[in-house]
Formats: C-alpha cells, sequence, structure tokens
C-alpha cells in the first residue's frame, strides 16, 4: 500500500486554522481527508460541518472526509487510522493534522521520521503555518513558540491582511522572509486558497532543488533589491495593493523593517570545493548534538568528494538524514548549498566548521 501524505497545519491563535480547514474539508477536491485535530483546540470544527454528533472519536462526513480527535498521543491515532484504511473499515487519501495554536510543530514532525510503524505508512508532506497579519508583530515579537512555527513552516499563509496596512503587511513579509527564505508566503482571505498550495508541496522531499534564493541572505545590506524576490515567486499575487506599489516607495521604510531582530533566523552556506564526507559527517552530528532543539529546519545539496551524484540532505531538530540525488551535469558548477533555520544559531561557528569539512 503507497504510503499516506501527511500535513501539518499550525498557527498563531486566531489565525484562522479552523477557517481553512473547513475549506479544505468541503472543497471539491475528489480527495478523501482524514483530519487529526488536537483536541484542545480554540473552536472545535464538528459543530458545524460534521454529519452527526457522536461520541466515536473518528466521524465520517458528507463529502467522504474523515474527521478525528487526538485523545491519546498522536502516534496511537496515526497507527488506528492507518490499521482502519488497511482492514477497509474508512476510506481517505491523506491526513491533515491541526496543532493548537502554541505547539512546537518540531515533535508532531518528528513523530514521521523517529516512530517505524508511523514511518512505514505515512509521508510527511509539509508543514503549513497560519500567521495573522492583524496580531502577528505583536505575536512574533512576545512569543517564541510563534517564532518557531514560521522557522518550520513550508509554506506561511497569512490571513486577515485586509486587517492592516500594505505597508504593515510589506514589513510582515519581509520580517517572515527573514526568519524563513524557504518557505512561500501566500496571502489568504478568510481560508481561501488555491488547494495545490496546501497539499502535495513535498516539503520534506529529499529532493535535489532547494527552494531559496541563496542570495537573498549572502546580501549584507538588506537593501531595495528584496521587493523584486516578493513579486518574482508570485507571493502575496492574490492581493492586489502589495503588487502596485511603485517600487521605490519602500525605500525610505527599510530602515524600521529590520529594528526587529528575531532570534529564528536563517543563513545559507555555499561553496564550490567539495565537502570530506568524513568530516562533514563529524561536524554535523556534534552540531545537532549540541544545538538540536534549537536547530529548526536545515536543507541542503551537497557536492561531496568521491560522489558523482548531489547528496541531498535535511533535518528537523536533531534528526537528519540525506539521500542520493541525481547526478552532476557534465556542464553544471558543482557546489554545495545549505540553507539553516534556527533559534540564535551560532551563525560563525557553523559557517566556520562547514568550511573546515571541505576538502
Amino acid at each position: 500500500m503507497s504510503l499516506i501524505p501527511a500535513t501539518i497545519l499550525t498557527g498563531f491563535l486566531g489565525s484562522g486554522k479552523t477557517t481553512l480547514l473547513k475549506r479544505i474539508l468541503t472543497e471539491a477536491h475528489g480527495q478523501k481527508i482524514a483530519v487529526i485535530e488536537n483536541e484542545f483546540g480554540e473552536e472545535n470544527i464538528d459543530s458545524e460541518i460534521l454529519v452527526s454528533d457522536t461520541q466515536e472519536q473518528i466521524i465520517q462526513m458528507s463529502n467522504g472526509c474523515v474527521c478525528c480527535t487526538i485523545r491519546e498521543d498522536l502516534r496511537t491515532t496515526l497507527q488506528d487510522l492507518a490499521e482502519k484504511k488497511r482492514k477497509g473499515e474508512l476510506d481517505f487519501d491523506r491526513v491533515v493534522i491541526e496543532t493548537t495554536g502554541l505547539a512546537d510543530p518540531g515533535p508532531v514532525a518528528q513523530t514521521f521520521f523517529m516512530d517505524d510503524e508511523v514511518a512505514e505508512s505515512y509521508l510527511l508532506d509539509a508543514i503549513l503555518t497560519l500567521v495573522d497579519a492583524k496580531h502577528a508583530p505583536e505575536q512574533l515579537n512576545e512569543r517564541q513558540e510563534a517564532r518557531r512555527q514560521v522557522g518550520f513552516a513550508d509554506q506561511i499563509f497569512i490571513s486577515k491582511s485586509d486587517l492592516v496596512s500594505a505597508e504593515a503587511l510589506h514589513a510582515l513579509t519581509h520580517r517572515l522572509q527573514h526568519m524563513n527564505p524557504r518557505a512561500p508566503r501566500h496571502i489568504a482571505h478568510f481560508g481561501e486558497m488555491d488547494i495545490k498550495n496546501v497539499l502535495d508541496l513535498h516539503g520534506f522531499n529529499l529532493n535535489a532543488t532547494l527552494d531559496i534564493d541563496p542570495d537573498f541572505l549572502s546580501a549584507g545590506d538588506h537593501g531595495h533589491g528584496h521587493d523584486s524576490h516578493d513579486h518574482d515567486h508570485g507571493h502575496g499575487h492574490a492581493h492586489g495593493p502589495d503588487c502596485d506599489h511603485p517600487s521605490h516607495a519602500h525605500e525610505a521604510h527599510h530602515g524600521h523593517h529590520h529594528h526587529v531582530d528575531d532570534d529564528v533566523k536563517s543563513f545559507v552556506f555555499k561553496s564550490e570545493r567539495p565537502f570530506d564526507p568524513g568530516k562533514l559527517e563529524d561536524f554535523l552530528g556534534a552540531i545537532v548534538n549540541i544545538y538540536g532543539p534549537r536547530m529548526l529546519r536545515y536543507k541542503g545539496v551537497l557536492y561531496m568528494q568521491g560522489s558523482e551524484r548531489k547528496v541531498i540532505f535535511q533535518g528537523v531538530h536533531q534528526l537528519m538524514g540525506s539521500d542520493l540525488g541525481p547526478q552532476w551535469g557534465a556542464q553544471e558548477v558543482r557546489s554545495s548549498k545549505l540553507v539553516f533555520i534556527g533559534i540564535d544559531l551560532p551563525k560563525d561557528i557553523l559557517l566556520q566548521g562547514m568550511e573546515q569539512s571541505l576538502v
């Protein structure tokens, strides 16, 4: 049986996770989705769209989706669902797990790698984070959990953008991009979003593309120049006003975008010299041992001595994995590119250690 894709939905309190979930559940995308809700959610989805009010933990919905709340731990719930699917008692194509407003998605993500039974049935697809535009600046300033959720994300959805000025929205997207340049940002109105930005994102695939513009972070000054980056990828494309600013309107404001120095940051290591596999493994092992809890997501394409193929590497907290990717092309410049997202990571130590692991 093929693996069941799983999506983790996280986000600040009041950011509209339930609205988004309802939309995912009621949308006519032809997929049968099982939603696992942390029971202590702010508002329960059940009352409004579920078919029947039962004591049963798992409820079938009218369009074939399945809804259940976690009463024991996540592992048990996932194993139960997979077993019911195997036995033909439940029919669903994928799972969406909604975490509570302040949850750290790290341990939830790790469940998919560490637990053999879960790993045999499921494939973690992506972590989605919902950010409430109106309250984000305050939440990001005050709550590390909110900053962590941004650092973990494969996609960021900004809700309630209509409640803030275009300038405030621009400042927020800029701030989010510095915390996590890997994750595309989308404006979501009342949970409306293209289902293709929600499902099958392959955020945890060890694939050969690193979805990041490496030049974004290496520019020492965070001056102008990045506006275009925002638009290249169509971030905020659903949002008119965001896109028709004359580009220079922001020059004057760049100063205050960056007075916030968040503890969740990202940086990139690049080199055209190959890595010595043994040295790199020792160094990464040591780093993960010490800083693992503060390392949220890290991912890279590595040029290794002695291998004609790219090595794809990624991790969450203390767990990391690597895989052989495609062969280097004949004309391709062989180089390594890694992005690290974490909480107060010692950039100098990491960059220096990587440098010393090169051949």
